[in-house]
This record gives structure tokens, sequence and C-alpha cells, in this order.
């Protein structure tokens, strides 16, 4: 057994280095069955892998995509994980898959959708996840709630903070309607 030099970091037999936390933005919507319990189970669920510390307002919007379908329920919540984004995503797809979430037609109706927005200042393009997430732009049922707790946030890619992406779709046709409170809706958040 030899002796580590002087100055040489030695780490403990058994333990970990500690891992680095990333802060997370995730978005949440749901439009079948019990929209608002939907969305307290996703959070629930996430909360294994993501520890979550700020919630935005709840927000009822109309569908992206076919008319003839419920209105969503929307938020988004910020948290640190260690998790790496791919690991993240592959947790988020399985909470949609365990609450029973199965695949539909592009923007049709789903008792879950859990988005990665964003994922410290990473800037990532793969075949199956690309952060920050690209509809965030566009979206205002993603813009909304963002800007609720991260309004000063800089896009990563466009160099803008939410609230002035926000600013340009005030007049998005998909109105965005404030229903809750984030202690209203999840009073875990209290």
């Amino acid at each position: 057994m030899g002796i580590a030099p002087k100055n040489a970091k030695v780490e403990p037999v058994g333990k970990k280095a500690a891992a680095k936390m990333a802060r997370v933005y995730l978005g949440l919507g749901s439009n079948i069955g019990d929209r608002g319990v939907n969305l307290r189970e996703a959070l629930h669920r996430l909360a294994e892998q993501v520890a979550i510390d700020a919630l935005s307002a709840l927000y009822e919007t109309s569908p992206l995509g076919p008319p003839d379908q419920p209105p969503y329920l929307n938020a988004v919540c910020r948290g640190t994980t260690e998790a790496e984004p791919r690991d993240l995503l592959a947790f988020v797809k399985e909470v949609e898959h365990v609450m029973g979430r199965v695949p539909v037609a592009r923007w049709g109706p789903r008792i879950i959708d859990i988005d990665i927005l964003l994922y410290d200042s990473l800037i990532l393009h793969t075949s199956d996840l690309t952060i920050p997430h690209p509809g965030i732009p566009g979206r205002t049922f993603v813009l909304v709630p963002l800007a609720d707790i991260a309004a000063d946030l800089v896009h990563p890619t466009l160099g803008e903070p939410v609230s002035a992406l926000l600013q340009r779709l005030l007049s998005d046709p998909h109105e965005v309607r404030r229903v809750a409170e984030p202690e209203e809706w999840y009073p875990c958040m209290k």
C-alpha cells in the first residue's frame, strides 16, 4: 500500500464523489381525466429524481393541435437533479408511462406531458432530445408559467430573458387563463 503525496486529494474508500447538481425547468400538461390530480401525481413522482424548489401557478390553455380535445392544465416547475440530461429524459418518459400515457397523434390528448425545457444553460441537440426545448419561444402555455418562476432567466440560445420572449406572444391565439396559485393546487409548495 503506497502513501499519497502530501497535497493529493484522497477520496475515502466506498464514497462516491459528489455529483454536480443541475438546475432544470420542466413543463407539465394534462388534458385527460382529472387534470389537476394528474399534475400533482407527476410532481410527486418527479420528486424521486428532481428536488423541486419552485412551481408556477396553474393555467388552463386551449390545446395546440387538433381542436376537438379538452383544454389543458399547464404548469412549470424548477428544481435540481443529479441526473444527466439523457437519464432525466428516460426518467420523465418512465413517469409518463407509469401514469398511463400512450402514444397518440402529435399534439393529441394526453393524461400527462412532461417536457425538459431547460437544463442549466446547456445547449444539446440529439436525435431524441433538444435542450432548450425548441417550443419555448413560441408557446404562451410554456412562457406564461415559466415567467411566474423565472421571468429574468436568459434563454441559452436566444440570449433574451423569458419576459421578453413572452412580450412578443401576447397576441397568441392560444388562451392562457390562470386558475390556481401554486400553494392552492400543490399544497406541498407552501
